[in-house]
């Protein structure tokens, strides 16, 4: 029996769901803002199923980096900044040398520019390919590779050796 078109996107949700988030939480920074940014991109994916559910993901994942790339750009005419607390040590070294690594790769993404960002999430987090990562962002793989470059090359900047760790030798 044929799923209504209902269905199918319920299925999607429930089944593509908490990639979904992970993604937006890559993107935010911030749980609460990943939900809402995923929650309106599958708002504007459900006004559109009939057309879109045979490739959904991408689509809705493509929203995800438009609708937060539109949000970094209303945010820096703003001139807002953004600032993490530090938290208290913690009782172990190793721990607290962990978190604060965390931390400083986590503020250092953070304060990228929204494409940088983009780039960094698609190709490292997804693992997607420089030519997927172009077609999600409308741009050219040599727009890709650049931008990946740079902000690789400022994080490093930002964070020095402890970029060493997140790469997976430590």
């Amino acid at each position: 029996m044929k799923q209504s078109l209902e269905d199918e996107f319920t299925a999607f949700v429930a089944e593509r769901g908490q990639a979904l988030l992970r993604i937006a939480h890559a993107l935010t920074g911030d749980r609460e803002s990943a939900q809402d940014l995923v929650q309106g991109a599958l708002a504007k994916a459900y006004a559109r199923w009939p057309r879109i559910h045979s490739d959904a993901e991408a689509y809705v994942r493509k929203i995800i980096y438009n609708d937060r790339a539109s949000a970094w750009r209303r945010s820096a005419r703003r001139n807002e900044v953004f600032v993490a607390d530090v938290p208290d040590r913690a009782a172990e070294r190793h721990h607290d040398q962990d978190v604060t690594d965390r931390l400083a790769v986590r503020d250092a993404l953070l304060s990228l520019p929204a494409r940088q960002r983009a780039v960094l999430v698609l190709r490292y987090l997804e693992d997607r390919s420089v030519d997927e990562t172009a077609e999600a962002l409308g741009c050219r793989p040599g727009t890709v590779a650049s931008q990946a470059s740079r902000a690789l090359a400022k994080l490093r900047d930002m964070v020095g050796d402890r970029m060493t760790s997140v790469g997976g030798a430590r």
